[in-house]
């Protein structure tokens, strides 16, 4: 099943038996129990109907003792196994009876990151309860998330205030849904929210200057980068995830330059990898910066530091400065 086929049943009321929601768009996932849960239990009786049990430190017996026991006061019961990827094969070999036999009365919900769909557990799941995955979105599949979303909280978000929004923040979900919601805040009784409202509200966060760093690492302006990327640090932003958002904008200019090199209009590019014409120039202009050899050795780089950034390799801010001057001026 799709995400979007369960939140149509979900929005139809039907409450699955057994039920398995995974992967790696975490925001999605949580997102997403907490729907089916507000459905599959009253809120006034979770005490009496709740149980929640996480699959590193949990037995399978004990899992189906739980789903196995009478709802209390109310039609329905649930039972929700968290890092279900974590539970051991005895465990899944004690739970397999009850996946082909369900309680009607319970709601068995597992999550996780990922899953081996090869294992008699998944392949008996597959067929017999509800699996769903979540992945993660594509970077031009943000804009449309964030357009969705806006809609959802009643102030629909103009295209290139959406894109801009993409681009502040990046492949985090969680981050971009809060900022939406101060966004409807923010805008108050407009009808929509601009890129003028996003630029005024993302002016004080650290998200801003990440976006900023990554644009002044595409003009190759020294000075201007390391003045954002020192801001990024006081502000508490953590080594891995800036290297995580240098590496897509870098990746949206090394498109770009192939584009580019093959001869490709500027208004071509954009269709082809869908920028928005507000920020086409910008970044055009950007990649012309950066023939392919020097991408290349960027992009070497990008790994070298975030796997020193993960084990550490070195000092995050030392790691950052050298990638940050390479970067500006070609020379490692």
């Amino acid at each position: 099943m799709t995400p979007q086929e369960f939140e149509t049943s979900l929005k139809q009321g039907k409450v699955p038996t057994v039920c398995f929601l995974y992967g790696d768009e975490q925001f999605l996932v949580e997102r997403a129990v907490h729907k089916l849960l507000e459905l599959a239990v009253d809120p006034a009786l979770k005490d009496f109907n709740f149980n929640v049990y996480f699959g590193n430190e949990s037995k399978g017996i004990d899992i189906i003792d739980s789903a196995q026991t009478l709802p209390m006061f109310s039609e329905r019961r649930a039972v929700l196994v968290k890092r279900a990827e974590q539970l051991k094969a005895d465990a899944l070999e004690a739970m397999l009876p009850y996946i082909k036999n369900p309680s009607p009365g319970t709601c068995l919900l597992l999550t996780g990151t990922k899953i081996d769909q090869r294992k008699k557990f998944f392949l008996e799941f597959k067929k017999l309860g509800v699996l769903v995955e979540y992945k993660r979105f594509y970077d031009d599949k943000l804009p449309g998330f964030i357009q969705s979303e806006s809609v959802v909280h009643g102030k629909p978000i103009d295209a290139p205030a959406a894109e801009l929004l993409a681009a502040l923040i990046g492949n985090n979900l969680k981050e971009l849904s809060s900022q939406i919601e101060k966004l409807i805040v923010y805008a108050g009784d407009k009808s929509r929210i601009t890129v003028d409202d996003v630029r005024t509200m993302a002016s004080s966060s650290k998200a801003f200057t990440a976006f900023e760093l990554a644009k002044y690492l595409g003009l190759r302006d020294v000075p201007n980068s390391i003045r954002s990327l020192d801001a990024l640090f006081l502000n508490g932003e953590e080594a891995p995830m800036m290297i995580g958002a240098l590496t897509s904008h870098f990746r949206k200019l090394w498109r770009v330059r192939e584009l580019l090199d093959n001869k490709i209009s500027q208004s071509d590019i954009g269709k082809e990898i869908s920028i928005n014409a507000f920020f086409l120039g910008d970044i055009v202009a950007q990649a012309r910066k950066f023939p392919r050899r020097d991408l290349m050795r960027i992009f070497d780089e990008f790994y070298r530091c975030d796997v020193a950034s993960k084990t550490g390799g070195g000092q995050p801010y030392t790691l950052l400065h050298g990638l940050t001057m390479g970067i500006c001026t070609g020379e490692w």
